[in-house]
């Protein structure tokens, strides 16, 4: 009775305004409650809660389906347990998944995921004919051309522009006609060189460190021609979703001293698909690697500039994942500077060079006369924006915010797509400012 008299004084104000605002401030509480009860129920379901699903699963895999391959040997596998010691979230994680999943092991992996190396002499064309995609010169291409900002695509806006005494950050965003949220970013590292940089980032083993998402690495392919690469990762996620893995093909061209950084998701049919990981399809993630000069403006070109591109298919709402996104990804791009420091430490030291980072080393040449060659194959430009100049007030979104919580709630209960630790985190910090708010 009490619902209904609080319903019923509302529709008494004057204007349709009124009520609607109203309804939204009597909304939102439950819309919350409904977010933390998800969370909460997930947390401590029972085991019978999954005994449905997974009858389900079981029913849908095919009777034809391959056999789980067979262990990798230690050289190829990048995960090992004195690593998911070194990540104290692991194992919390680990405790809070349901005890019938007893195919987590102690350190955190997979072990069905252990996949065989290929021939470490392969040439281009065994790569090509394992993977109907490879990375080719026409991936050069699009990437010089997002680069310089002449790949005609819509305007990038810009959503943020942070510093470190050591790193400074922008980054922007733009949405495509069709398909995910596109991101670009530019970070500059002091006092890096653009190889050390380029070997940072391509050194899987080392990723594995810093990066607490990634906790199985390794190299199905490889060629020592042209550095071509075919890599198997598994990234863990909070207890309520399902690791993902990916299948990236990735090359690095050289120009001069800048670094043209290809990785992107390819077809692999030496890695059979499960239910569990979900694998990811539509993944780009490539970078150019310069020098440029420091922030202190001696003219010094000490420092070095990482230009990332970045969009994937999160299988949820894009709303969803531009909103967490905005709110999470300084706190992600922040704990890269500290394992760049690192592994610069490790470098200085003398430390013997990874498998990844002496393959970082093989690149295909190419001279800035055929860089600019491509870049003007597409005439038209896109535009970068002002900061903020498409982001409206927080405190007007609030409606739409309560939507959103609720796409998050099912999205969670049905467990599907990619919620990357940005969205999940980001988004829980702005429906925990607006529970203050209100």
């Amino acid at each position: 009775m009490m619902l209904v008299s609080v319903l019923l004084e509302i529709l008494r104000r004057p204007t349709i305004g009124d009520v609607l605002a109203e309804l939204m401030m009597f909304m939102a509480p439950l819309w919350i409650a409904v977010v933390v009860g998800v969370l909460v129920g997930w947390t401590w379901k029972p085991k019978w809660a999954n005994l449905g699903r997974e009858m389900l699963d079981c029913s849908s895999v095919p009777s034809n389906s391959s056999p789980a391959p067979p262990a990798a040997s230690s050289s190829t596998v990048a995960a090992p347990s004195s690593v998911s010691a070194s990540i104290p979230c692991l194992n919390s994680l680990k405790l809070q998944l349901p005890s019938c999943i007893s195919w987590i092991g102690d350190d955190g992996i997979d072990k069905s995921l252990m996949a065989p190396t290929g021939d470490s002499d392969c040439s281009p064309s065994q790569l090509k004919a394992e993977n109907s995609v490879v990375v080719a010169e026409d991936d050069l291409e699009h990437l010089c051309q997002l680069v310089e900002v002449k790949d005609g695509g819509p305007a990038w806006i810009q959503m943020m522009d942070r510093s470190t005494p050591t790193m400074s950050y922008k980054a922007w965003r733009r949405d495509p006609d069709t398909g995910p949220p596109q991101y670009r970013s530019s970070t500059i590292f002091e006092d890096a060189t653009p190889e050390l940089v380029r070997d940072f980032f391509w050194d899987d083993g080392f990723r594995l460190k810093w990066d607490d998402m990634l906790i199985y690495a390794a190299t199905l392919e490889e060629c020592p021609t042209t550095g071509t690469m075919l890599v198997h990762w598994v990234r863990k996620f909070p207890f309520f979703c399902s690791d993902r893995e990916y299948m990236i093909g990735r090359r690095i061209w050289e120009s001069g001293r800048s670094y043209y950084c290809v990785t992107k998701g390819v077809p692999c049919s030496s890695v059979p698909r499960r239910n569990k990981p979900r694998r990811v399809d539509l993944y780009y993630s490539s970078w150019c690697i310069r020098a440029v000069e420091s922030k202190r403006g001696d003219g010094q070109l000490t420092a070095c500039e990482v230009l990332l591109f970045h969009h994937e298919d999160m299988g949820i709402p894009w709303e969803i994942a531009k909103l967490g996104v905005r709110q999470g990804m300084w706190g992600a791009v922040k704990k890269v500077d500290p394992g760049l420091r690192a592994y610069q430490k490790e470098r200085g030291s003398g430390a013997a060079l990874s498998r990844y980072a002496f393959m970082a080393q093989i690149n295909t040449k190419v001279s800035a006369d055929y860089l600019r060659s491509l870049e003007s194959t597409n005439n038209d430009s896109s535009e970068v924006e002002t900061f903020g100049s498409s982001e409206k007030p927080m405190g007007r979104n609030i409606p739409k915010l309560l939507v959103v919580g609720g796409a998050i709630a099912l999205a969670c209960s049905l467990d599907r797509g990619l919620l990357t630790k940005a969205v999940i985190f980001g988004v829980a910090r702005s429906f925990a400012r607006i529970g203050r708010r209100l």
